[in-house]
């Protein structure tokens, strides 16, 4: 075999071993944060203000899992005020396991929400009351 057969066979080789590495790359999933990202991040500005309106109440919402549901604690000043507004569970390992949820807390400032699959959770509460918007996170770990 001379040494013009052996240069073919090597940029070959390279050229399929390059086409394996495309044709791999084209089929594994590529997810990002949310579907409209893009959208999002223009109106960060809205996120910034609400968690500086959060960060002045008495305290943030807290959220406690018992094993058989998730409790989510809204702070005092909210109590028995008209809420509007969602939880969004954002799981990083998995797009399939994000959850949104409508904020809909009792008179006592309680809401119980349907326990999740188990990993790790950015819980997102935003919610508007009396023309303000408020936003807090909170990691979330489900046994």
């Amino acid at each position: 075999m001379s040494w013009g057969n052996k240069l073919t066979v090597v940029f070959i080789l390279f050229g399929a071993m390059i086409s394996y590495m495309v044709y791999r790359c084209m089929k594994m999933p590529v997810d990002l944060v949310t579907a409209d990202y893009y959208k999002e991040e223009l109106a960060y500005q809205e996120v910034i203000d609400g968690t500086k309106a959060a960060n002045a109440l008495s305290a943030l919402p807290r959220l406690s899992e018992n094993g058989e549901r998730i409790e989510l604690c809204m702070p005092s000043e909210m109590r028995g005020r008209s809420l509007e507004g969602s939880i969004v569970f954002y799981c990083p390992s998995d797009m399939e396991r994000d959850r949104r949820v409508s904020l809909q807390p009792d008179a006592d400032g309680r809401q119980w929400i349907q326990l999740l699959p188990a990993g790790n959770y950015t819980a997102k509460v935003s919610w508007r009351s009396g023309g303000k918007l408020y936003y807090a996170e909170q990691p979330v770990y489900i046994h």
